[in-house]
């Protein structure tokens, strides 16, 4: 007997972090609409940059691109909890990642800057 495997896995969440295609995208869009999932996709997008990390090449742009799409699109409810993820390693593909994070303003646009 197996235990509870949470669906989607975090392979199938880090395929489709990599691939980022349209299709990939509104499925992204999907599990991002479930808070229930949230830890999933999590789960999923610390595994694709683990094995960013340990690639012989880096694609930096893409993981750039990855971090602003995701911090564009990506709920209010999700934002902290991604820039956490981001900046939970010092390897370059988190970096990489964090930068198109920055980029989206997404953390903005749920606590905008204090003007004084």
């Amino acid at each position: 007997m197996t235990g509870n495997v949470p669906f989607p896995d975090r392979d199938i969440v880090a395929e489709k972090l990599a691939a980022l295609s349209e299709t990939d995208k509104s499925y992204l869009a999907l599990l991002m609409e479930n808070a229930a999932q949230d830890d999933n996709l999590l789960d999923g997008l610390r595994r694709h940059l683990d094995l960013a990390a340990g690639s012989r090449f880096l694609n930096s742009l893409k993981l750039d691109n990855l971090g602003f799409w995701l911090g564009s699109q990506a709920p209010d409810r999700l934002q902290i909890r991604l820039m956490e993820t981001a900046r939970s390693g010092q390897h370059p593909a988190y970096q990489a990642f964090r930068t198109g994070l920055d980029r989206s303003g997404g953390l903005e646009k749920v606590y905008p800057p204090v003007i004084r």
